[in-house]
């Protein structure tokens, strides 16, 4: 029969030997208590913090796209419009719409006539009309 050694007393029988001082624990009442960390916490701070910076980045985008959208069918509209000449760059033009709902873009401004105005448009380096001001504004 083994001695049996008390559970207050760290024997190693593999290598017959008392080894509570090399143990990665603590062995004996009076050591220090071992306390684990709450990660809960953390991971939910930073799940929270996370979920709320991708929500404002993809307003951001949202918000770039729909602008990006709205220009395009300015453009779109303004490129299909009918006029009989070439816009010069840094100019404003104005969108005036005819009875059978056709546009057509002109020099003239809304003050200076009795068309349908639409709106102000400007052309800016890069080929793109900017609205100036519109019917809706």
């Amino acid at each position: 029969m083994k001695n049996k050694f008390p559970d207050n007393i760290v024997y190693n029988e593999d290598i017959q030997k008392y080894d509570s001082s090399i143990k990665p624990y603590p062995t004996d009442l009076s050591a220090p208590l071992i306390t684990v960390n709450d990660t809960v916490a953390w991971k939910n701070r930073s799940i929270h913090k996370v979920n709320q910076k991708l929500k404002a980045t993809y307003l951001e985008l949202k918000n770039q796209y729909d602008t990006m959208l709205k220009e395009y069918e300015v453009n779109k509209l303004l490129f299909n419009a009918k006029f009989n000449f070439e816009p010069i760059v840094g100019e404003v033009y104005h969108l005036y719409k005819r009875a059978n709902n056709d546009y057509f873009l002109s020099i003239i401004a809304p003050n200076q006539c009795q068309f349908n105005w639409q709106g102000s448009y400007y052309l800016n380096t890069d080929q793109i009309w900017s609205k100036v001001s519109s019917k809706n504004d």
